[in-house]
């Protein structure tokens, strides 16, 4: 591993400590920065969605484009649901589309919904990196869900960092820095010598200072 659990957790600990009160539940979040990778290479840049093993302290929101038996099955999973015929309309109302680009967390859709969703709303959805999942027609779309209601989405672009929610400060110390551990194997499965292509880890609580991790 790149960095032992029990450093990560220590620089949890310490971050939490230093933040100053707050009138609400500060996010606890990760900062990796890259070195030695050439990021104008698309091949070289990251873009996953990592499930955590405890979540981030609150369920991410899911939004799924669907109809008939999944759509039913979507909201009873707890996911809103965009019918067929909502997506002409979010592509005529660009103000309203960007807002639920910015609302949900995860996009799901029926698989043969796909082509029309890339055409009106990826251009809104693109560049967030919030293009749907697909799924199989009259699937259920349950365990997506709740899988990713525990993810995060780690992207980097043309500079060689990434942010990424670890939880809340609420939560054990010991959950964070086990998620932390989970968004770092991305980082070693994806370079040939992850040690030397990580620059520097930090953590930090949403408004708090940041504690060097590595």
């Amino acid at each position: 591993m790149i960095v032992e659990k029990e450093k990560v957790e220590e620089a949890v600990k310490k971050a939490v400590g230093e933040a100053k009160p707050r009138k609400f539940v500060e996010t606890v979040e990760m900062a990796v920065n890259l070195r030695n990778v050439d990021m104008k290479r698309p091949e070289n840049r990251i873009d996953a969605i990592v499930t955590l093993p405890h979540g981030i302290g609150k369920p991410r929101k899911v939004a799924v484009f669907a109809k008939g038996e999944t759509a039913l099955k979507a909201k009873e999973a707890g996911a809103h649901v965009i019918s067929p015929e909502e997506i002409d309309e979010l592509a005529k109302d660009k103000r309203r589309a960007r807002k639920i680009a910015k609302e949900y967390d995860f996009f799901v859709a029926e698989a043969p919904l796909m082509p029309e969703i890339g055409k009106k709303l990826g251009p809104i959805l693109g560049p967030r990196g919030k293009m749907p999942q697909p799924i199989p027609p009259l699937s259920d779309p349950t365990p997506i869900i709740e899988r990713l209601r525990k993810s995060v989405k780690i992207r980097t672009r043309d500079k060689p960092t990434f942010h990424a929610p670890i939880g809340r400060k609420d939560m054990d110390p010991e959950k964070i820095a086990e998620n932390a551990l989970e968004i770092l194997k991305i980082v070693e499965g994806k370079y040939e010598n992850p040690i030397q292509t990580i620059k520097s880890i930090y953590v930090k609580t949403t408004m708090g200072p940041a504690v060097r991790v590595a």
